[in-house]
């Protein structure tokens, strides 16, 4: 998918949160990134083969309830 050099890492690489955006939608909480990846605010990630990978949020960070 990625048309641009140097090419962005794979969906199937550790890296691929590395890609350049293609499309960027806040207000739905989503991204999709040049490998095909749909990134999701959550931190969860939807491959282009449709594996899902999990919320993986850095230890330490909390988020306050309102």
């Amino acid at each position: 998918m990625c048309r641009h050099t140097p090419p962005c890492p794979p969906a199937d690489s550790s890296d691929r949160e590395a890609a350049h955006l293609t499309a960027h939608h806040p207000e739905q909480g989503w991204s999709l990134l040049c490998n095909g990846v749909l990134l999701f605010e959550d931190t969860g990630e939807l491959l282009p083969d449709g594996q899902i990978i999990a919320p993986h949020r850095p230890p330490g960070r909390l988020t306050a309830a309102a």
